[in-house]
């Protein structure tokens, strides 16, 4: 049945109708053109813009007498693709549309990313448009689907496009019925049926999407049921579901009273739980934010949701939400006040709304705190000191006064005296309180009785005039006295609240500084509290975790006395301690706030040591992925030489001569040896990012190993090959201190790098020189050179600038080396050559430094630079 939940808004001149399926399969294209029908059959332009039948021929037939717009095809990644021609419906102009598959992501080319975007356009051009959609493309619901299925939906539809729908009709079918269909080939073509029933359509989740697509569409009707009934007024609960409100105090009671509505609401199918807290419009509630802030959390793990509303009249602000969220049943804790209390104060929240409920149910749950409360305070709670100088002033000024006003008793008259009474009653209030007001007043009336009220100098009244006088100076000095001290009491909560609030932003600034929040936190929290010292310890063997001190601690606590100490639980695993003063009760609220920030801290830095541990772990990755991007090529085009040549050799079918024999083999040699190389490479380069590289530094002399390296050079650039290679090593160069099969591979790759681009014609340089503990080797080409932005890039694994093809390595020969060369304790970088090219300085340590500095030794006189471009060479070095 078709559900008309709202109607149009009148912002866009087409209406949009949307059947919502459950799952694939449930019919909603059927049903879609089933709709088109009877709309033609009363004489509305349809036409159907994009349909996808899928191949299913019931389907198919329903597009009998419909008028079908040619689609428009679209090329993307050598494939051809059809989609929804906008252009041409927009052209057409028909009153109704029909758009299969809301959720599609157009082929690039169109006029929108998006298919629901074009249906956007169609709606405000006038035309009305039908179109499918399936829950699991709802963008709320893609993460929850995908947990279900396993399957990310990557086609997504805004939940907003469909709730703006005039009509939305939920297309739903049984799972086992959905599957009978697939099984009989109703839904995909039988090589997929065995798949989709095994994977996607299981029972379980077919189960579990047309509850999401019910509980959808049924938040969908909430919706336009409440709109309905504020269009209309209607103030009287309808009870279509069960919604139960608990209101929280903050007090010790609220997780019984939590748990209580939980179990009331998950006795009817669908019930909601709704948390709610009422808090004074003057911002100066005493709750605990703590409590307030487990409760929330409580009533969220049990599926509810925590709301926090404004109102000075809560009986009135718990009922008006209530009403508002179409409450069905209200559960509220009985009072903790005791009887003298209630007795005292009037009737409770709980009997004011039980009387104003109506057609509310109200819940009145007892706890174990029911009546524990104490009577109610007199009068707002001073220092020990300031109580004192107030029940002072009420016994002393009013015999001050009096004995002023006897010796001015003969100039003034009984209504003046009375005033300046009342005037000493208002100052002992605002010095020490309601109570010790009311002290000041009982005595000033005895006073004014007995000196200054006829017959004087006794207690006996003789008009009634005066004893009415003397009653009405009574009431007028307790309520003006409750009046100041209720407005002091007001100004210190403000006052109060504004340091709090203040604080509280100071501490929002510390947790965002980054990495040192936690011991802004602690500083601040020690600060804040007046304390010695804070301390944050692990509950688990009471070891500290960060640590705060003020100066001179050691002296303040010889000269204030034994220290106190303050514990707040810092999350599930640490403590935290203040000490020094005791903290009032007053302070916990904050307190409280404080201990949230240090626990939210205290995650972001264990997420930052994870995130650390990780990075690694992540660089590795990397390597690994460049590594295989990049050796693909390189490991299997020597690899596949050699096994061709030794294939060809063993091959039965064909007879080599012995040149052609040698040739193979000639080939697989060399092949193997560049497969070898690599591997050598790639190992070194991993044992360098591992750490695990192992040296064996020994003296060794420059004449030794250089021969070594340049016979490893691989063709074309072994020497006998490269006529133009030249070596210079100064004959009192010392012996350096370094590992000999590394440094042979050192200087083979800086080498062989030189003759790869070096210009033709113009010598390779290889000199060496030393000062003092150091011995250089420098290698000098005459190729195009590195840009100096470049000369940090040139060490990086995998970059080969200006080279794109992997035929002469994976650019691995450079970075490996300077890797080997810090790991022996030396140094590679790039230098200019003078004339123009490149000169790779190999630094390493000497074995036996040198005392005197000896002049080094100009590695080349300068020659005109060869042109790179000239030379044919590709620019630059690996």
């Amino acid at each position: 049945m078709a559900r008309d939940l709202t109607p149009g808004s009148g912002i866009r001149g087409g209406r949009l109708r949307v059947y919502l399926g459950s799952a694939p399969g449930v019919g909603k294209t059927y049903r879609m053109l089933d709709e088109a029908r009877r709309r033609q059959e009363r004489g509305a332009d349809v036409v159907v813009g994009y349909i996808e039948c899928h191949g299913r021929r019931h389907t198919e037939g329903m597009l009998a007498g419909l008028e079908v717009l040619p689609r428009v095809r679209r090329s993307y990644r050598d494939a051809e693709f059809e989609e929804m021609d906008l252009e041409a419906v927009l052209a057409r102009r028909p009153s109704v549309v029909l758009v299969d598959e809301l959720a599609h992501t157009n082929i690039p080319g169109g006029r929108h990313p998006k298919r629901w975007q074009d249906v956007e356009e169609l709606l405000a051009a006038g035309i009305d448009v039908i179109t499918t959609v399936n829950i699991q493309h709802l963008e709320s619901l893609n993460d929850v689907v995908q947990k279900i299925t396993g399957i990310p939906q990557r086609e997504t539809v805004p939940d907003e496009v469909v709730r703006r729908a005039d009509q939305i009709e939920l297309v739903d079918m049984a799972p086992q019925a959905l599957r009978r269909r697939m099984a009989h080939g109703n839904v995909y073509k039988a090589e997929k049926v065995d798949a989709a029933l095994s994977n996607y359509f299981r029972v379980g989740n077919l189960t579990a999407l047309r509850e999401l697509a019910l509980l959808w569409v049924a938040g969908r009707v909430d919706e336009g049921l409440r709109d309905y009934r504020a269009a209309h007024r209607i103030d009287r609960v309808w009870e279509t579901r069960e919604r139960v409100v608990v209101a929280l105090t903050g007090g010790p009671e609220g997780e019984t009273l939590i748990r209580r509505a939980a179990r009331i609401a998950d006795r009817t199918a669908g019930g909601d739980l709704l948390a709610v807290h009422v808090t004074r419009s003057d911002g100066l509630a005493g709750a605990s934010s703590g409590a307030l802030a487990q409760q929330r959390q409580l009533v969220e793990t049990l599926g509810g949701s925590y709301h926090m509303v404004v109102g000075d009249d809560i009986p009135t602000a718990l009922l008006a939400f209530a009403r508002a969220h179409d409450a069905t049943q209200l559960v509220l804790g009985t009072s903790r006040r005791g009887r003298i209390n209630r007795f005292l104060t009037g009737p409770g929240i709980g009997e004011t709304t039980v009387d104003a409920s109506e057609d509310i149910d109200v819940h009145m749950v007892t706890h174990e705190f029911t009546g524990r409360g104490r009577l109610p305070a007199l009068g707002r709670r001073h220092s020990r000191r300031r109580t004192i100088v107030g029940y002072t002033a009420g016994f002393v000024l009013p015999w001050l006064l009096t004995a002023l006003l006897s010796q001015a008793h003969h100039r003034i008259n009984l209504t003046t005296d009375a005033l300046i009474f009342q005037l000493g009653v208002v100052i002992v209030a605002l010095l020490g309180g309601a109570v010790s007001a009311l002290v000041a007043a009982v005595i000033a009336s005895v006073l004014l009785n007995y000196y200054f009220i006829p017959p004087i100098h006794s207690l006996t009244i003789g008009e009634t005039n005066n004893i009415v006088a003397l009653v009405v100076f009574a009431a007028i000095a307790l309520t003006v006295s409750t009046v100041v001290d209720h407005a002091g009491r007001l100004t210190s909560r403000a006052a109060r609240a504004t340091a709090e609030a203040e604080t509280l932003s100071t501490l929002a600034g510390s947790v965002l500084r980054g990495a040192d929040a936690l011991p802004a936190l602690l500083e601040k929290s020690r600060t804040a509290f007046g304390m010695r010292a804070v301390a944050l310890l692990s509950r688990a063997d009471g070891e500290v975790l960060a640590h705060c001190e003020g100066e001179h601690q050691g002296e303040q606590q010889d000269q204030d006395g034994p220290q106190e100490s303050t514990e707040v639980p810092v999350g599930a695993d640490a403590v935290l301690v203040l000490t020094g003063r005791r903290l009032p009760a007053a302070d916990q609220r904050v307190l409280t706030a404080f201990a949230a920030h240090v626990a939210a801290a205290l995650e972001r830095d264990r997420l930052a040591v994870v995130a650390a541990e990780v990075e690694p772990i992540k660089a590795a990755d990397r390597m690994r992925t460049a590594l295989l991007a990049a050796v693909s090529h390189d490991l299997r085009t020597p690899l596949a030489a050699a096994l061709a040549s030794v294939g060809s050799l063993r091959s039965p079918d064909v007879e080599f001569s012995p040149e052609d024999q040698d040739e193979l083999l000639a080939t697989a040699d060399e092949s193997l040896v560049k497969l070898t190389r690599l591997v050598d490479n790639l190992l070194d380069m991993s044992r360098l990012q591992a750490g695990a590289l192992t040296l064996h530094l020994t003296e060794i002399h420059l004449d030794e190993i250089l021969p070594r390296a340049l016979d490893s050079l691989p063709d074309p650039y072994a020497p006998i090959q490269s006529p133009d290679l030249t070596v210079d090593i100064d004959e009192g160069a010392p012996p350096v201190l370094a590992d000999p099969p590394l440094l042979e591979r050192v200087l083979a790759n800086v080498i062989t790098n030189a003759l790869r681009y070096n210009a033709p014609g113009a010598p390779v340089l290889v000199t060496a020189s030393h000062h003092a503990d150091q011995v250089e080797i420098r290698v000098i080409d005459r190729g195009p050179g590195i840009a100096p932005e470049d000369r940090d890039r040139v060490f990086l694994p995998f970059q080969r600038l200006g080279d794109t093809d992997n035929t002469t390595g994976v650019g691995l020969g450079l970075a490996l080396s300077r890797g080997l060369a810090e790991a022996m304790g030396g140094s590679l970088e790039v230098e200019d050559t003078p004339g123009g090219g490149t000169t790779m300085l190999l630094t390493l340590p000497a074995a036996h430094p040198v005392t005197e500095p000896v002049e080094p030794i100009d590695p080349v006189e300068p020659v005109d630079p060869v042109d790179p471009v000239a030379s044919g060479k590709e620019p630059p070095h690996e």
